[in-house]
């Protein structure tokens, strides 16, 4: 067993987007053994192992411990199963395949609006035909657990094995609960989104298994490639002001107030969130500070990383 064996998506949407931000990163993802291998290794990171699973397998095999960190969707590692965080810790949101799962009924339902009207629907559809109203989903974990939060009882779980939206349509669901990215979608089919019924904002996760056999040396390969990963983001978000070194003391004045929000001197400049730009531009300006370059850097480090530190901590490593 490799010290450290990473699952990544092996087609869709999310592999495209998984890929690009990797290589982005300089870790181009190589596949093994031809384009339908299940096998690949990342460039740049010798010592790690590259299982390429479906995103729905990512996730059972993070739960089960089969892999020591995977990339999938948050919405299907918590549809593993309740008390998630005992088995998997997530370790970075990656900003890409997000998609809401939520709650649609038929727009015919004018005056279905909340999951208390639901409530009500629910009711009324057991006392007139003694029968629960029938919702149809793939996210029976989620689906339960969110609506018994929001007090509705009076329903059964309808096994969705194709388009989940299409169930009221074709009469076997009055309810869906569903993944969607826009709702044109659940608009196409008829179905409008309950106003309070958004059970999860999901995103793509990089997560670790807990239940995993875990040693140094696989920590230190996550920490090498988490170190570049998070460097790379930094740099996405930053940008770095360079002024006259003699001009430091009056700089360093004319940027102190910026310092509490997430700015960072460094010798004769500072690294700062592109929203502070043209304030400091110009408080630097009023200070006659000048000239200024402004650049981007493609990776800004730090000596620690906490999510491996956290992740170690729970391992006890």
């Amino acid at each position: 067993m490799s010290d450290l064996i990473i699952a990544l998506p092996s087609k869709g949407r999310l592999k495209e987007q998984a890929d690009a931000w990797l290589a982005d990163c300089g870790f181009r993802v190589e596949a093994d053994g031809g384009e339908r291998g299940y096998r690949a290794k990342l460039k740049n990171l010798p010592g790690a192992e590259v299982r390429l699973l479906s995103a729905g397998d990512i996730a059972a095999a993070l739960h089960s411990g089969e892999v020591h960190i995977g990339l999938t969707g948050e919405d299907l590692l918590r549809e593993e199963g309740e008390a998630m965080d005992q088995r998997v810790m997530p370790v970075r949101a990656l900003g890409f395949g997000r998609a809401d799962l939520v709650v649609a009924a038929p727009q015919s339902w004018i005056d279905v609006e909340t999951m208390a009207d639901v409530a009500d629907v629910a009711h009324n559809f057991l006392a007139r035909t003694g029968q629960r109203l029938r919702v149809a989903t793939k996210y029976d974990v989620q689906t339960r657990a969110f609506f018994a939060a929001k007090g509705v009882d009076e329903y059964r779980i309808v096994e969705s094995g194709g388009a989940t939206e299409g169930a009221p349509a074709a009469g076997y669901a009055e309810l869906v609960v569903d993944i969607t990215t826009t709702g044109a979608t659940l608009a196409a089919n008829n179905l409008k989104i309950i106003r309070d019924g958004v059970i999860l904002k999901s995103q793509a996760q990089l997560a670790a298994s807990l239940g995993c056999t875990w040693n140094r040396a696989g920590l230190d390969i996550l920490r090498q490639l988490l170190s570049v990963l998070e460097a790379r983001a930094r740099g996405r978000e930053l940008y770095s002001l360079r002024w006259p070194v003699e001009q430091q003391q009056a700089a360093e004045a004319a940027v102190a107030s910026f310092l509490a929000k997430g700015a960072a001197l460094r010798v004769d400049g500072l690294l700062a969130p592109g929203g502070q730009l043209l304030d400091i531009s110009t408080a630097l300006a009023a200070a006659d500070v000048g000239p200024v370059s402004v650049t981007r850097p493609d990776y800004v480090f730090e000596a620690a990383s906490p999510a491996v530190d956290a992740l170690a901590a729970r391992l006890g490593l």
